[in-house]
């Protein structure tokens, strides 16, 4: 029997600013979210069923920038993607511009399921959640009123917020910071908000799956897509490893990050922890992002460039972590 892991983040690129009693909160759902997971895979769950629950989790807890509580589009809206993988057989399901289903990543597992598509996005996505009889709500569920704020303070001040959990009071202070040149794809932007949710699995029989969901960037433009929902980029599981990805969406979509640490161990024959920190460091260019990931042999491994991530993980042998800092 092969020794299980799991590996679950809130997201890379945490405002250092951020008040303890925030860290603490994080921390408390990360904890409760991975004790979901290990619960699951400590009963014999396979992984691919671990790893949707825990994203569900994620999505519903107003948290983190997933489900209920994701980032507001532009036009007040929410628009959340998903995505999820079965290192068995490499199949895969993913779903943007998602407006009312409840738990995006369970709309990612049942196009996988269900349909003889890999993707679908918008209205395609919606029907097809609809005439599976999956749950729906309105879109007001998902928006915060700590969201709306974070959004009136974007659009004054034309920017993308870095971390829209921190008080606005807060926020609207680094605001009036110089914050270096930052870009995005190349453009300059005033703040960034690279907010995801994931979830990277083996299992006690060496299958692996991983999971991400997300509500995007704070005062996006409609229609934007992330790397998120794009297996390769921002999801990837196979015989050597399962990776989530989170930060700068268009730089994890130049670099395929994801598929980028399997590729390096397949054919580097990297160990895990060396693969992630290669790709980490060689692959984003200027760009910021973090990832987790497991091995199909049991091991855990993340890495960032940027100012911390949210993130837990536990073993087989009774390791258990959540962290937020170096």
């Amino acid at each position: 029997m092969a020794r299980w892991a799991i590996a679950i983040h809130g997201g890379a690129g945490v405002d250092p600013n951020l008040p303890v009693h925030r860290q603490e909160e994080a921390e408390r759902v990360l904890a409760r979210c991975l004790q979901v997971g290990v619960d699951m895979l400590r009963s014999g769950a396979a992984a691919l069923d671990v790893v949707e629950a825990v994203v569900r989790e994620l999505e519903t807890d107003p948290c983190f920038n997933s489900g209920r509580g994701s980032a507001l589009t532009r036009a007040g809206t929410v628009e959340m993607e998903a995505s999820i993988m079965d290192g068995r057989g490499r199949r895969c399901g993913a779903v943007s511009g998602v407006s009312t289903v409840r738990n995006p990543v369970s709309l990612a597992r049942r196009v996988m399921d269900k349909s003889p598509h890999s993707y679908l996005a918008f209205d395609g996505a919606e029907d097809f959640a609809r005439e599976q009889g999956m749950e729906t709500v309105e879109n007001s569920y998902f928006i915060t009123e700590e969201n709306v704020g974070m959004l009136k303070l974007a659009k004054e001040s034309n920017s993308i917020l870095f971390d829209y959990r921190i008080p606005l009071a807060e926020a609207a202070a680094s605001e009036n910071h110089n914050n270096g040149g930052m870009v995005m794809n190349g453009l300059p932007i005033s703040i960034y908000a690279p907010e995801t949710v994931g979830c990277a699995v083996v299992d006690s029989s060496g299958h692996t799956a991983a999971a991400t969901s997300t509500g995007g960037l704070m005062n996006k433009m409609m229609g934007r897509i992330g790397d998120s929902p794009l297996i390769g980029a921002g999801t990837y599981a196979c015989g050597h490893c399962a990776v989530s990805c989170t930060g700068e969406g268009e730089a994890i979509i130049r670099s395929t990050l994801a598929r980028d640490v399997a590729a390096v161990m397949e054919y580097k024959g990297l160990p895990l922890q060396e693969a992630v920190d290669f790709c980490v460091k060689e692959r984003l260019g200027e760009g910021f992002a973090g990832l987790i990931a497991v091995s199909g042999t049991g091991e855990v491994a993340y890495g960032f460039n940027c100012t911390g991530m949210f993130r837990g993980c536990a073993t087989g042998d009774g390791f258990m972590e959540v962290g937020i800092w170096e």
